[in-house]
């Protein structure tokens, strides 16, 4: 069985879910806000606009993100970063709920759709039965905290105004949602680069596909213009039944194989970088490093110029393309003929 390119984590790295668990309050929130700025709505558009705002007179609010241009009510989203070291309890949570109402109450902002609690432990037994309980019993259970300044609400019962009362109310309570961690990196991770660089994964190059015994259709350009080049050679006709056996044999397969060497680093670039042109660029960079040697007046035949663009490609450093650090022997010989394919390049004049 062939192995399978793949992203990895680099050797001694933990897992995403587990690092961020090492991260800090500051770092968690950045995180968030990385995150947020990539998800897709149900709309399918993201946010049109996500702003970082947690520290002093962040109104309880670590994270806004918009729908729209404005902040105008249900047309938002309120994430609240909370990194502890233990799963997130009825009593971390209220002291921030009730900020939160306390600040609708004084119109620091417009009612949002959903309160997004972020906790990279999670929401607690005790919280989560809370929630999953309904909206109606949750609001109860959290007004009743407030009157009787339990769960870390001391001294705050005085705080529950008519006003604030009214803000609560004016809540639907199944709006307080847990963002799960899983749910932060699936949306971190479409921003792929970032995200390889942020938990140190890299990729890992599978095995490339054996070279078939009967050309692909996909293999048409490059292979007719070898022929063509055969043909000059020889100074006679040479058919595709006629190079598998004979004088150009031997070179017709090393041709074919070194084609599969950059169709698999094609194969690699597509399944790591699907919605990045990282292999057409490689073949640029390619096309651009051997021009100057395979437009040399001296070359007078097509052998002549396919020999010197695959020695010129072998010597070329490509170390500001992606796949650099994933290139093997053939590959850069086999770009000349996927360039061929594209007919960007002709042997024969």
């Amino acid at each position: 069985m062939l192995r399978s390119n793949r992203l990895v984590a680099k050797g001694g790295v933990i897992q995403p879910s587990a690092q961020v668990l090492l991260f800090n309050p500051d770092q968690w929130e950045e995180f968030i806000l990385a995150a947020t700025r990539k998800r897709t709505l149900s709309s399918g558009n993201p946010y049109a606009f996500v702003k970082r705002l947690g520290g002093a007179g962040d109104g309880g609010r670590d994270i806004e993100a918009r729908f729209g241009k404005d902040l105008v009510r249900d047309q938002w989203d309120l994430y609240q970063a909370k990194h502890y070291k233990n799963g997130l309890t009825q009593s971390d949570a209220y002291p921030e709920m009730a900020k939160f109402f306390m600040q609708l109450a004084l119109k620091t902002y417009p009612r949002p759709k959903t309160y997004y609690l972020c906790c990279p432990r999670a929401v607690g037994n005790e919280l989560h039965n809370a929630m999953a309980a309904g909206s109606a019993s949750f609001k109860a259970t959290f007004i009743a905290a407030w009157q009787n300044e339990t769960h870390n609400m001391k001294g705050k019962a005085a705080e529950l105004t008519p006003e604030v009362m009214a803000a609560i109310n004016d809540f639907d309570f199944g709006q307080f949602v847990e963002c799960q961690v899983h749910e932060l990196l699936t949306w971190h991770k479409l921003d792929q680069r970032a995200h390889n660089e942020l938990f140190g994964i890299v990729a890992e190059r599978g095995d490339d596909a054996p070279v078939p015994t009967a050309p692909a259709a996909h293999e048409g350009g490059y292979i007719a213009e070898l022929l063509n080049v055969y043909t000059e050679h020889q100074q006679s006709p040479v058919t595709l039944a006629d190079v598998s056996s004979g004088d150009y044999a031997e070179h017709f397969m090393a041709q074919r194989q070194v084609f599969y060497c950059a169709e698999g680093l094609q194969r690699f670039s597509r399944d790591i970088y699907p919605n990045e042109p990282e292999f057409e660029r490689l073949l640029e960079m390619v096309h651009t490093g051997i021009r100057p040697t395979v437009t040399q007046l001296k070359l007078k035949t097509g052998m002549d110029r396919l020999d010197a663009a695959v020695d010129k490609a072998s010597s070329l450093q490509v170390r500001e393309s992606r796949l650099s650090p994933q290139l093997r022997g053939g590959d850069l010989p086999g770009t000349c003929h996927h360039l061929v394919n594209e007919g960007k390049l002709k042997w024969v004049k």
